[in-house]
């Protein structure tokens, strides 16, 4: 396992779940995903998160991946496994297994469907850390999900060891400031919202959970890499060549798009499960000129004909 301290530092990128032809899992291609983003330099994956289709998959289908996940690239950056079920009982299950099968930290959502009272989700993130050892980040994406984790409930888990931190993808980058003023260092807060990452770390985010990263990860490492350096000009720079495609990521069919970006760049495969279909008409054709262009100008290709 990671050592703690490596957690929640520089890029994560929310790794997709490759399916064959016939839709069911492919851990083989998953494995290639993973280790490729690895080998180009990200700093921590997210299993099974929204670009992961969690809530697509069988039980037994998770917690293959995980395992397929620790043996691919166990050891060679954190594993955080994304926490997403119906209920609490099954996430504390979950948040057990993934322990169990050797994980290095767990990204824990509300409950699915059910929109809680303040105190709900609360005793929700409460249950299930009290039943893990490993750190949590809590992921606030109210547009997502309809459920804001707000000061109140912060407040409330402020006594929990292992909370640790927070993925912050509320559309509105005072967020950043809001939870550093109230709270200082007891939270450790990352960027999830790929179109306002770069106003995040430089308010103090620690660093960017990342849906286009699977498409363009040495972008995205050279990104955070320029922010937490200083090199404002460069972040700019690559922010403003990346936005076209940042901006799907706050859209309702991201996981198609990022699937589709990844095939096009010879990453992946653009399978979904249902109720997904993959992209078609006007949107394919909108989201493939994004990436093409992307691809032709990327930020990389005129530092190697610099070089």
């Amino acid at each position: 396992m990671t050592h703690a301290s490596a957690l929640w530092q520089g890029v994560y990128p929310a790794v997709t779940t490759q399916f064959a032809e016939d839709l069911s899992v492919d851990l083989g291609a998953t494995q290639k995903v993973q280790s490729a983003l690895v080998d180009d330099g990200v700093d921590g994956l997210i299993l099974l998160g929204t670009c992961g289709e969690n809530n697509s998959l069988e039980p037994d289908e998770k917690r293959a991946l995980l395992r397929a996940g620790v043996e691919a690239v166990g050891g060679r950056v954190p594993l955080v496994a994304g926490v997403s079920e119906m209920t609490t009982a099954r996430a504390v299950q979950f948040a057990r297994d993934a322990e169990a099968i050797g994980v290095d930290a767990l990204m824990l959502l509300p409950a699915m469907v059910y929109v809680p009272r303040g105190e709900e989700l609360a005793a929700h993130f409460r249950t299930v850390a009290e039943a893990t050892a490993l750190p949590i980040m809590l992921y606030n994406n109210p547009p997502a999900y309809r459920v804001s984790v707000d000061f109140a409930t912060l407040d409330a888990l402020a006594d929990l060891p292992n909370i640790v931190a927070v993925k912050e993808s509320a559309p509105d980058p005072r967020r950043f400031t809001d939870i550093i003023n109230r709270f200082g260092d007891r939270y450790t807060v990352m960027a999830g919202l790929d179109d306002i990452a770069l106003e995040g770390l430089l308010l103090g985010a620690s660093g960017w959970v990342s849906g286009l990263t699977s498409a363009f990860p040495r972008e995205s490492v050279r990104l955070v890499a320029a922010a937490r350096e200083g090199r404002w000009e460069e972040a700019r720079a690559i922010y403003r060549w990346f936005m076209p495609l940042l901006h799907l990521d706050a859209e309702h069919d991201l996981v198609q798009s990022i699937k589709l970006a990844e095939q096009i760049m010879g990453r992946g495969s653009e399978r979904v499960r249902m109720p997904r279909l993959p992209l078609t008409g006007e949107r394919r054709r909108e989201v493939t000129q994004w990436v093409e262009q992307c691809a032709a100008t990327q930020p990389s290709l005129a530092l190697a004909d610099a070089a």
